[in-house]
């Protein structure tokens, strides 16, 4: 038997519940764990919109990119010697664009080697294309050997409800408004349903991990789905979670303070409330590491271990830590 046949009948296989960002970097650690063949991400899609009439999956494209080695390392998001061409071309049309018009937007930047991905999305989509297939055609094309799911082939769409602006999409919260503003709300949108697929990733896994992306608009998308909840709590002892919380912080994005405003805890504690009805374990920094019995006391295990995730070494680290948790 070969070393490689040896990973494939030892390593588990593993499901990943994604967001983005931290996502995507959580399964790069994974994929130098385990063999990558093993994993499956089922990937948020409540933040997808439509721009310029392209069809844009933020986190679908942040997991690709990254998992390719192509992402930017200093924006920590698009790609790799990245030109804005087309987007600088829009501004001849800014003087002549009707009031109300959304044409030529420019607030959301699309690079021009990141139009490529969304051309393609797009022109298959109207062609009839499922959005699980346009994924996986996509992921090959990037010689990435992690299945990529996204949550469900239906539009699910994140509402933020503002303080000052009322009620706007995710991308408009968040790039446009750059999370900038107070929110009373977050809802979910349209009749959605989790694919067949991504269900199956889900109930099949040896283990699920919950990623640590934000619990309130990138994990929450899916568990929105019916039935998603009903399955992870079927399985619990066998999923486990990953702070994105440490020490009171988000490492990125909002996630912090949209715990606080929508009435939770910006804590490990916090997540943990979130997380206890379907993960067995919570893993945490030990930045954190005085709250464990906190954690305790919402009935889930604590992990402690390092979680922020600085180098692929202290990634592949926290995956390995994270698999060995529920293994036991």
């Amino acid at each position: 038997m070969t070393t490689e046949q040896q990973k494939l009948s030892t390593d588990p296989s593993v499901t990943v519940v994604s967001g983005g960002v931290g996502a995507a970097r959580f399964l790069s650690g994974l994929r130098d764990a385990i063999n990558p063949t093993q994993i499956t991400a089922v990937v948020n899609t409540g933040d997808d919109t439509v721009l310029h009439g392209l069809s844009i999956s933020p986190d679908l494209d942040t997991i690709t990119y990254t998992l390719a080695g192509a992402t930017d390392p200093v924006r920590g998001w698009g790609l790799v010697d990245e030109t804005w061409t087309a987007m600088g071309a829009l501004e001849r049309y800014a003087a002549v664009r009707p009031a109300g018009s959304t044409a030529a937007t420019r607030w959301f930047n699309l690079g021009d080697q990141d139009l490529a991905t969304h051309f393609y999305r797009t022109a298959r989509l109207a062609e009839g294309a499922t959005l699980t297939e346009v994924t996986e055609e996509i992921r090959v094309a990037w010689g990435l050997p992690i299945r990529l799911l996204p949550m469900s082939n239906d539009r699910r769409t994140t509402i933020v409800t503002t303080a000052d602006h009322g009620d706007v999409s995710f991308q408009d919260y968040f790039v446009r408004l750059r999370h900038d503003v107070a929110t009373t709300a977050v809802r979910f949108e349209g009749p959605a349903a989790l694919t067949q697929s991504a269900r199956s990733a889900l109930v099949d896994a040896d283990i699920v991990v919950i990623a640590p992306s934000n619990p309130l608009v990138s994990i929450a998308p899916i568990r929105s789905l019916e039935g998603v909840d009903d399955l992870l709590s079927a399985r619990r002892d066998s999923v486990i979670a990953v702070s994105p919380i440490v020490g009171g912080e988000a490492l990125k994005g909002p996630a912090a303070r949209l715990l606080t405003e929508l009435g939770h805890e910006a804590s490990v504690v916090g997540v943990a409330r979130l997380y206890a009805s379907i993960a067995t374990a919570l893993v945490i920094d030990p930045v954190d590491a005085h709250l464990a019995d906190a954690i305790v006391a919402q009935g889930m295990k604590c992990i402690i271990t390092p979680s922020i995730m600085s180098s692929p070494e202290i990634a592949r680290e926290l995956a390995v830590t994270t698999l060995q948790a529920v293994r036991g």
